[in-house]
């Protein structure tokens, strides 16, 4: 199944070869999940060429990792961190950052210079529980999404002197996620999933869920002691390719104008463009504030 959130927070059921929405008669994706599925169809059928899509989700908890897959660990070696990037670290992200596809990404050119993407899978939680094992991990993942981590390379730099980053990922409109969420039982192999990131049609990311340094069950298990709730997301780490690590990062960083497609198939392909803040806002953009 692939849910959708639509048109002003409607949730709906994507049949996509139709190109038809069943809306669901339930507030939010996230109560879909605390009802375990539970809820009824509305009766309405709606063109899906004629909705918008939001962010699939808004969860209570977003908790978002680093350093997961191989080739992207060895690889930040070349970023010169001032502190490493361990497996599997687990840090909070901004849930109000989050936008959806389609949702223009806002170049903040106030507060940084060296905008970069991180394609990453991500697990949506489906039910509450606490100090669990890899065993029974599985039991708590409802499904998938694509999250693209926007990140401020200067900034996260920065933070690293502190062995900790954060702020770097967390400004507004950087935690794109989406198109919908498409339910476990429609993915056979999570660690099979190719995975590729464009912009501008060129090719920049490109892996496969199978690189991972932990497997996903693992990486849940591991952070249950600080409590899932019903509609949590938890990323599972980026591939290589991201332009902080490229010979001449410059060439590479984001831009206004940029159109980026962050796919993982059979999950779907997220897409987003890059604006200035001035398209955004009608004025210059405010310079960071700093003590």
């Amino acid at each position: 199944m692939k849910l959708i959130t639509f048109d002003g927070g409607r949730v709906g059921r994507l049949e996509l070869e139709e190109g038809t929405v069943i809306e669901l008669d339930v507030p939010s994706t996230r109560e879909y999940f605390e009802r375990g599925g539970d809820v009824s169809e509305t009766g309405e059928r709606l063109n899906y060429a004629d909705v918008k899509l939001e962010a699939p989700i808004r969860p209570k908890k977003f908790f978002h990792t680093a350093g997961n897959f191989a080739d992207h660990h060895n690889e930040l070696t070349a970023v010169d961190w001032s502190h490493p990037v361990h497996k599997g670290i687990v840090f909070f992200q901004n849930v109000d950052a989050i936008i959806g596809s389609g949702d223009d990404i806002v170049y903040p050119e106030g507060l940084t210079k060296e905008l970069d993407y991180e394609l990453e899978l991500a697990i949506v939680i489906g039910k509450s529980g606490k100090f669990f094992g890899p065993d029974e991990a599985v039991d708590y993942i409802a499904g998938f999404t694509v999250f693209n981590d926007i990140s401020a390379r200067d900034i996260q730099r920065k933070e690293m002197e502190s062995g900790v980053f954060s702020f770097s990922k967390a400004i507004d409109t950087f935690c794109p996620i989406g198109p919908w969420i498409v339910t476990a039982d429609e993915v056979p192999d999570m660690h099979e999933l190719p995975m590729q990131l464009r912009v501008n049609g060129e090719v920049r990311q490109q892996g496969n869920t199978n690189q991972t340094r932990i497997k996903f069950p693992h990486l849940i298990a591991y952070h249950s002691p600080q409590t899932y709730s019903a509609g949590d997301l938890i990323t599972t780490g980026t591939i290589s390719g991201v332009a902080a690590v490229q010979p001449n990062p410059f060439d590479f960083y984001l831009k206004p104008g940029d159109e980026i497609e962050a796919e993982i198939t059979g999950i779907g392909t997220l897409r987003n463009r890059v604006i200035s803040w001035e398209d955004r806002y009608g004025e210059p953009a405010p310079q960071r504030v700093d003590w």
